[in-house]
């Protein structure tokens, strides 16, 4: 799918971090028809929060599984296998190679998508060294974008500020998501490596994942338009 092919409002996906299944459905009711893509991630999904994956797709929303599942093949494939089941458009797992091929092999016949995390949008170079690797970030980054595409996985996790060198690497063929997004004049959080929706989006995002600046305001559903508005005129790469 080209760039130019994804509806304005499936760019969004709100992250429903928040702590139980009652919590997420009254904001879904409250963001209405406002909001098409939604993630679900470890917080709501350990609470109860599997059953809303379903629900949400069969009242016609997307959504972004975020389990980032990383074990032995098998495990992988069987776990994809059930999640399969509950229709999410997105489910993350790590970019490690045996991972990704499990999840792409598992997802065979279905509409679901496998999303590559590259390195977590809250590391940064003295993280990954910390951890042991001997890459820092743009170099581990690159290294996983092309192991994800030889692979057959259909898009990547990466923070905004890679996704221009992630278009280099990749081309159009693979969706780039993008935490890490911050509207203007919103607070950082633990994310290291943030960037505006706009600037987002013209550097190569497909998608932009929001969810603080939008479940703690006082008007989530203004702060969606508001990022909407924003990045509706930007010219995708």
């Amino acid at each position: 799918m080209a760039p130019s092919d994804i509806a304005l409002r499936d760019r969004l996906i709100v992250a429903l971090d928040l702590p139980g299944v009652d919590a997420a459905e009254a904001m879904v009711a409250r963001l209405g028809d406002s909001v098409t893509f939604y993630k679900v991630g470890y917080q709501l999904a350990f609470a109860g929060g599997l059953p809303l994956v379903r629900k949400l797709a069969d009242q016609g929303k997307k959504v972004f599984l975020d389990l980032k599942l990383h074990d032995i093949g098998n495990t992988v494939a069987r776990g994809v296998e059930s999640i399969v089941k509950l229709a999410p458009t997105f489910l993350t797992v790590h970019a490690y190679p045996q991972t990704m091929k499990a999840a792409v092999e598992a997802r065979a016949g279905s509409g679901l998508k496998i999303l590559a995390v590259t390195v977590l949008t809250s590391y940064d170079d003295d993280d990954l060294h910390s951890a042991g690797y001997r890459f820092g970030v743009s170099d581990l980054v690159e290294a996983r974008a092309q192991q994800a595409q030889a692979l057959g996985v259909d898009g990547l996790v990466c923070s905004p500020g890679e996704a221009a060198d992630m278009r280099k690497t990749v081309g159009h063929q693979m969706r780039l998501v993008t935490p890490g997004v911050r509207p203007s004049g919103s607070a950082s959080g633990d994310q290291k490596r943030i960037m505006t929706p706009a600037r987002a989006i013209a550097a190569g995002a497909d998608h932009l994942v929001i969810g603080r600046p939008i479940m703690e305001a006082a008007d989530p559903e203004a702060v969606v338009e508001s990022v909407l508005a924003e990045i509706a005129p930007v010219p995708v790469s």
